[in-house]
């Protein structure tokens, strides 16, 4: 974020905001009330907002652009993977627990999207081949500024991460394509979602109510599972993926403790810079500025030389390398198809991915600690494999 960054709102920005209310929850902590009483106050803000991003989505297009958003947030999963499992078992606490953090709020991230959709007629697609992308990648629909590879815990993994996580400088356009921070995709999302819901007859939120992951479906990180069954939901559910990435109003601050009434926690951009820095933020702390709190602890040495960008095409076929690195993929897939029929009308099938979860991990680590050639370990690749092949 640059030191001259601009945190004025927009006209866009006005559009895509929240009307609100401040009520107290059961712990004492006032919570922020999101509430549409009125589409139509920000819709004309919202129509001259599309127009002059030339982009005017029709509602199948909009679905389009919300499988895309699934496919954002699960492309960032590998690679946060990647670096967690590299980590040495006992080393590096803290960068342990901030990257684990954010994995489990980017797998929401992706289950929001995923009710979105659902909610105005589409079908999440996750188990196909073209789902998973080929690393190293640049981000779905992105401008294609930076590539995101599987590596090694490291200085410029963690600055990809920053990358990736960057907040939007205000005002920024909505992008819902080309675009260079995922907030600005977002906020094209939102505002599609506003235009077409006051444009359609009958409105756009008309999905099956059954399709729904509910909160008490997924538990992990902060933030909470939200339903969308309307335009309310659906800018909550909005907001807090934004929040939780890049911080709310220009702060440090993430989303959850506004929409939610949960403690304060510091957006996914500025945990990843607090491992950069070696250095925790405080809450007074300015975003534009370097944290200033306590130090923390980081070797950056204490990690398996996994090999970057690791594919089974690397190692014979049959080889021992190539048989653990299939096994791998095989449990990625099964954990995909688990939350793909999870989200298309079967919810309590994600129960299935916390084992799977926990099996993938231990099938990273075995890869990590076998020799691979010039100093280097394997590692997991994250790729395609069908289900029914053995």
């Amino acid at each position: 974020m640059n030191a001259d960054q601009d945190t004025r709102p927009s006209a866009a920005d006005s559009a895509a905001s929240s009307a609100s209310m401040l009520r107290p929850t059961r712990s004492g902590r006032m919570r922020q009330i999101l509430t549409y009483p009125a589409v139509e106050v920000v819709a004309g803000a919202a129509d001259v907002a599309l127009k002059s991003a030339h982009e005017a989505m029709s509602l199948e297009q909009l679905r389009r652009h919300l499988q895309t958003a699934i496919e954002i947030e699960h492309a960032t999963i590998p690679t946060y993977l990647s670096a967690l499992y590299s980590i040495q078992d006992g080393t590096n606490t803290f960068a342990t627990q901030t990257i684990q953090g954010v994995v489990m709020e980017e797998m929401l991230h992706m289950l929001l999207a995923c009710n979105i959709l659902n909610a105005i007629g589409g079908r999440p697609s996750i188990d196909h081949p073209k789902f998973i992308p080929e690393y190293p990648t640049y981000l779905p629909h992105s401008a294609d500024l930076f590539l995101v590879p599987l590596q090694k815990f490291g200085k410029d993994t963690i600055q990809i991460f920053l990358d990736i996580e960057l907040p939007a400088r205000r005002p920024s356009p909505p992008q819902p394509n080309h675009w260079d921070t995922i907030g600005q995709f977002y906020k094209a999302l939102k505002l599609a979602l506003i235009h077409l819901e006051r444009t359609t007859p009958g409105g756009i939120f008309t999905g099956d109510a059954a399709r729904q992951m509910q909160p008490h479906h997924y538990y992990g990180g902060g933030g909470q599972l939200v339903a969308v069954h309307c335009l309310h939901d659906a800018i909550l559910a909005i907001d807090e993926i934004v929040g939780q990435g890049e911080g709310v109003n220009g702060s440090i601050i993430d989303s959850d403790s506004i929409l939610f009434g949960e403690n304060i926690e510091y957006a996914h951009y500025f945990r990843f810079n607090e491992i950069l820095c070696e250095r925790r933020y405080r809450p007074t702390d300015k975003a534009k500025n370097p944290p200033t709190g306590p130090a923390v602890a980081v070797d950056w040495n204490a990690v398996h030389n996994m090999q970057p960008n690791p594919k089974m095409a690397n190692y014979p076929p049959g080889s021992e390398l190539y048989q653990k690195t299939f096994a791998f993929n095989r449990t990625y897939m099964t954990l995909l198809q688990s939350i793909h029929n999870a989200v298309n009308g079967n919810p309590p099938e994600l129960m299935k991915s916390i084992p799977l979860m926990y099996d993938l991990k231990y099938k990273a680590i075995e890869l990590m600690v076998t020799p691979w050639k010039d100093g280097m370990t394997a590692g997991p690749s994250f790729e395609y494999v069908a289900l029914d092949k053995r």
